[in-house]
């Protein structure tokens, strides 16, 4: 991948060319380099703040470092690490390594996993943390048609009117996702400047359990409402923090697998949440449904065992000026004193200009900034794209009311929850692919493949209800409901799955990439309580049939909006993604209209055409990366 200052980018796009670009010149000061930087393109100066700065500048900035934070007796270490963050593509030039230095550069390329055992203790502590917000999810899918009869929330005469019981139905199904929203993505910033990343994970770890065991013990619909909402505190902060406490703790060359571990465990745990269904289903149905929701008190508390052993998160407490704590932790998670002392020093500048460049801000006027700077705006409006899709695809129609579904379409109960274990394994075994396949088919193409197949599979599911409607347990009809909402799986988890919490995290400028997945995950999780919410009404109002081919026709619309705003983040440098989010949306929409039209006639038609332009000129090698 280039990466030369002087690339232009997109000729007819509004982007400025590189006269006008931030251009490298000698500096004194790693903070030198926020001067004459335009608003929009600020994440640039993150790409190496280091780079331009003389050498023996460098090494007195790091000798003062040193000096200031107790850290003379590593001072060697620490000029060394400085050295390589400077040219990370030219050690061999460096004199100051020795071959010991060079062969432990060499092995983080080489052999990338050989990492200390307790980086893989944090990762499971992480791996666990997405199953229990997996888990959460779906063992309400099986518990839910028992503790409605329970209640005497069901149609045809009982407590409550029909529209009344949609209404309580969506609303108890809903109820941590409404939480969510409005209170848990919101609370994660200040949560995790008081208490730090692991106190966070405790303390959302340990709200799941307590609201587990109240779901449990439940004794009228208005107490279960409230221990989900609780629940749902739990999971708005739990989903924005572990990510990133992963991603600041692990080493470059393996930091995306582990990120991306997030979404394939929260797709295990949904899978544990069905399986805990079945597992239950068999008991009498009072006590089935206490299992089924209390069973997820287990994993949360291995989670707070497990966090109380981690290590804090290095950035976090060079944030808060601990730099003698961040030196410990990264010594903890990275093979030798040479790498931990590069990495914190590295961390150390970049929280440094992040602290300059944010000063005088505060979480409003930060908010404010992803709308008020068109470079921000377009980030923030891809990132909705995506997030809102990831909900009305329809994927957790499935995930929270697969059961009922299936009920409805001629299946006994205990058959119900053995099909909807089937969609839970589906979701996690298709996820692992998604290792592969996200950073070589790229965000953007993996959404425009995928897109089509999940309508054509939601249209497949609803109209597969004419099917023999007046036999109640059709076989033909079970047999293609269970088959479209199987296939609908297999395209959802490397497509929808993982894309979403990838991209937005990608997509945003650092300096404000906390408020900005705070406002990714709240449209989510928003998105997600209405989907919870009007689905029983859906039902209601337009049978299966309509229900599903209302999501199915906003796949559709997904795929367009993918296709005109949501551009292309794969292998691309901060600076990079500074110039592709600085293109003009009009100027991007009719580009792809055109490209989508190119295709069509190339692909279909077959003629065959001249290729056209690049709209990123300067970019061709790293968007093919």
């Amino acid at each position: 991948m280039s990466h030369d200052p002087e690339k232009k980018v997109s000729s007819g796009s509004d982007i400025p060319d590189a006269d006008t670009r931030h251009v490298e010149k000698t500096r004194a000061s790693p903070l030198d380099v926020l001067e004459d930087v335009a608003p929009d393109r600020l994440n640039a100066v993150f790409e190496n703040p280091l780079a331009g700065i003389s050498k023996e500048d460098l090494l007195r900035d790091v000798t003062t470092f040193c000096e200031k934070f107790n850290l003379m007796d590593h001072l060697e270490d620490f000029k060394k690490g400085a050295l390589i963050s400077q040219n990370p593509h030219t050690t061999e030039n460096i004199a100051e390594l020795s071959d010991d230095d060079r062969l432990v550069l060499q092995r983080e390329v080489t052999h990338k996993w050989s990492q200390p055992w307790q980086l893989y203790w944090l990762a499971t502590m992480c791996s666990l943390a997405a199953a229990v917000q997996g888990m959460d999810e779906t063992a309400n899918n099986g518990a839910q048609r028992l503790y409605l009869q329970h209640f005497g929330i069901v149609k045809g005469g009982g407590r409550f009117s029909d529209s009344m019981v949609d209404n309580l139905t969506g609303l108890i199904v809903g109820a941590p996702y409404l939480a969510c929203a409005i209170l848990g993505c919101w609370l994660t910033e200040p949560l995790n400047r008081y208490l730090g990343r692991r106190g966070t994970i405790f303390i959302s770890c340990f709200v799941a359990a307590v609201a587990s065991i109240w779901e449990g013990v439940a004794n009228s619909w208005v107490n279960l409402f409230l221990a989900r909402f609780v629940l749902g505190l739990g999971i708005g902060s739990k989903s924005s923090t572990v990510p990133v406490y992963a991603a600041e703790c692990s080493p470059a060359p393996i930091r995306g697998a582990l990120v991306m571990m997030w979404q394939m465990w929260t797709a295990f745990g949904i899978m544990m949440g069905n399986i805990m269904g079945v597992a239950f289903g068999g008991l009498a149905p009072d006590l089935g449904w206490r299992l089924m929701l209390g069973s997820t008190v287990v994993l949360p508390i291995f989670v707070c065992a497990q966090v109380y052993f981690c290590p804090e998160s290095p950035r976090w407490l060079v944030q808060h000026d601990k730099l003698d704590k961040a030196f410990a932790s990264f010594r903890t998670l990275r093979p030798t004193d040479l790498q931990a002392a590069r990495d914190l020093y590295y961390v150390y500048v970049n929280v440094e200009i992040e602290k300059k460049i944010n000063r005088g801000k505060n979480f409003f006027t930060m908010f404010w900034e992803l709308f008020s700077i068109a470079r921000n705006r377009r980030a923030t409006l891809a990132s909705w794209i995506v997030m809102f899709m990831q909900q009305f695809c329809g994927v957790n129609v499935i995930a929270y009311y697969s059961t009922t579904i299936f009920t409805e379409s001629g299946f006994t109960q205990s058959s119900a929850l053995l099909a909807s274990m089937g969609t839970g394994i589906l979701n996690w075994v298709f996820a692992i692919p998604a290792f592969f396949t996200i950073d070589t088919w790229g965000r953007r193409n993996l959404l425009l493949f995928t897109f089509p197949f999940l309508a054509i599979f939601l249209f497949w599911t609803g109209f597969s209800f004419w099917i023999q409607p007046d036999i109640a347990d059709s076989k033909a009809r079970v047999g293609m409901v269970t088959t479209g909402m199987y296939l609908f799986e297999v395209f959802y988890s490397p497509g929808e799955g993982p894309v979403p919490f990838t991209y937005s995290a990608e997509a945003f400028p650092l300096h404000v990439r906390e408020v900005g997945m705070s406002w990714a995950t709240a449209t989510t999780w928003c998105f997600n309580f209405i989907l919870s919410f009007t689905w029983p009404h859906l039902l209601t109002a337009f049978k299966p049939q309509g229900a599903f081919g209302w999501y199915a026709a906003w796949c559709l619309v997904g795929w367009f909006l993918v296709l005109l705003f949501v551009p292309e983040t794969k292998a691309l440098t901060l600076e990079e993604l500074d110039q592709v989010f600085s293109a003009g949306t009009r100027k991007h929409a009719s580009y792809q209209i055109r490209n989508a039209i190119w295709h069509f006639k190339v692909w279909v038609l077959r003629r065959k055409l001249e290729p056209l332009p690049p709209f990123y000129k300067g970019l061709e090698k790293a968007m093919a990366t």
